[in-house]
């Protein structure tokens, strides 16, 4: 059965165990976390050496796990075995699977950590460890998800975040949420519980200037501010280690995308145009502003502009006599004249 986080972790308090879990996906931070739980919370901590055995999908074959699984405890009710980066079994290994879960070790929970990508639905196993197991698939968050997550991370934790500052993390980190959590946690240390986080506290804590981002670029070539994109680019052609250009292309070309889409769209309405634009209606009216300021013709152009700058970053049309600074400050030039 497909089970959620909470579903999981709650059963699993219960003492209701399955025979086998899947923790699958592209999105690690999730399956990581449930991981941990397993590993910290089925087996009494004094019975780990025991009752608990954790191996890697390098290091083993399926029928070395299904060995490991037909043990039976020696300390505790249950026996435990965690097989971290499952995806690294060889595939044909998994067709033994189905035949030992047709008949588990009932007091063993065989847990199956595949990161990275997703068990095929189609296999054998996958469709053995839906039947008796759970299965818990987690998708990486598509960017525009990424700022509500953060202000939802950020509550549960006992305090609040600005729009922007949700906005300003997720551009600046995109949606690695284990890298999200990391940086989220230095800022908490400092945080008395209700506080809330602003761009202030997270240029102080985590090191991303308010001022020279790729968020504040945006808005100032949306607005066609001439003095704020020369002074941000000329900040990021001198710090190209902290900015480059290969996080700075892409933000950039779906940016103008979407002053494209809301080019086009017959209900501008902010509701409307937030769930077409797949972000938070707060900033719709910068994509207003940015559309009244550029039109359809003057987007492509832009577009084709940046086509060609990632084409120059990589060596090609260049002959390295050009920095990827200079590469930048001429396509800024070129959109906002």
């Amino acid at each position: 059965m497909v089970l959620t986080d909470k579903q999981l972790i709650d059963s699993l308090k219960e003492g209701k165990y399955l025979p086998v879990y899947l923790l699958t996906g592209e999105e690690n931070y999730y399956i990581d976390i449930i991981s941990d739980y397993f590993e910290k919370n089925v087996i009494d901590p004094g019975f780990s050496d025991f009752d608990m055995t954790v191996v890697y999908g390098r290091d083993v074959t399926m029928r070395s796990v299904i060995s490991l699984a037909q043990q039976f405890p020696m300390m505790s009710p249950v026996r435990l075995v965690l097989v971290k980066e499952a995806q690294d079994i060889d595939s044909p290994e998994w067709e033994l699977l189905p035949k030992y879960l047709d008949s588990p070790q009932p007091q063993t929970l065989l847990v199956f950590c595949y990161r990275h990508k997703k068990l095929d639905k189609r296999s054998a196993a996958y469709k053995a460890i839906a039947k008796v197991g759970g299965i818990c698939e987690h998708a990486k968050l598509r960017d525009y998800e990424v700022p509500d997550w953060i202000g939802a991370y950020v509550n549960q934790h006992g305090y609040s975040i600005t729009q922007r500052g949700s906005m300003l993390i997720a551009e600046h980190i995109g949606n690695d949420l284990g890298k999200i959590t990391n940086e989220l946690a230095k800022v908490f240390i400092s945080l008395q519980e209700g506080d809330t986080i602003n761009e202030d506290i997270i240029e102080r804590e985590i090191g991303i200037s308010k001022e020279y981002n790729i968020f504040e670029l945006q808005k100032a070539i949306g607005t066609r501010n001439v003095v704020q994109c020369n002074r941000i680019i000329n900040h990021f052609a001198a710090n190209p280690k902290e900015n480059p250009i290969q996080m700075i292309l892409p933000t950039l070309y779906n940016y103008l995308i979407k002053i494209m889409i809301y080019h086009q769209l017959e209900d501008k309405s902010q509701s409307s145009a937030a769930s077409a634009l797949k972000v938070n209606p707060y900033f719709v009216r910068d994509y207003a502003t940015a559309a009244s300021n550029y039109s359809l013709g003057k987007l492509a152009s832009c577009i084709s502009y940046i086509n060609d700058a990632d084409l120059r970053s990589k060596g090609i049309r260049n002959a390295n006599t050009v920095t990827d600074g200079e590469i930048l400050k001429e396509l800024i030039f070129k959109i906002i004249h």
